[in-house]
């Protein structure tokens, strides 16, 4: 009976979602693996405008993964996303580079798997209704946008993002 449950519950998944939970996966691999063979002087490398650490920013991208996915969700229930501004933004991260200034590469990509694991799983769990609901977004200046575009802005172009950053960063 539970293979029969779980072939309808594949079946009845959102191909929308199970292709954003897949760019997702790739570029948190991506990151992971190229982040893996770093060296220890290129983990601690500092890039000219982000003054964090390589090791830092890829930190931040694994601990910034909830925090996307409870936004997304919160648009996916219909709730606008309220009190959230690029300031804030900023001094979270800020305050992440200050706290996470020696953070170890192990334990980071061991976070950055964990954490990315549990946003695609979280994303494969919306439906296309969910993906289309709409609402205001403090960080856009309130604008309705829709949970699609708060996951694609956010939790899976984060790591890509990131990614050719650190690779420019550190010339590779």
């Amino acid at each position: 009976m539970s293979s029969v449950v779980s072939r309808v519950s594949k079946f009845n998944r959102s191909k929308r979602a199970e292709a954003l939970a897949e760019v997702l996966e790739q570029g948190a691999l991506a990151l992971g693996s190229f982040a893996s063979g770093l060296s220890s002087s290129e983990w601690r490398a500092r890039g000219p405008k982000d003054e964090r650490p390589v090791g830092v920013v890829v930190h931040h991208v694994a601990t910034m993964y909830p925090l996307e996915i409870k936004l997304a969700q919160t648009l996916a229930g219909g709730d606008p996303v309220t009190g959230v501004t690029w300031e804030d933004v900023h001094a979270m991260n800020a305050a992440g580079a200050k706290e996470f200034d020696a953070v170890a590469k192990e334990e980071t990509l061991e976070l950055l798997e964990k954490n990315s694991a549990a946003a695609a799983a979280a994303i494969r769990a919306l439906s296309d209704e969910e993906l289309s609901t709409s609402a205001p977004i403090s960080l856009y200046s309130d604008a309705p946008l829709t949970c699609q575009f708060m996951l694609e802005d956010h939790a899976v172009r984060h790591s890509w993002h990131h990614l050719a950053r650190i690779r420019k960063v550190l010339k590779r």
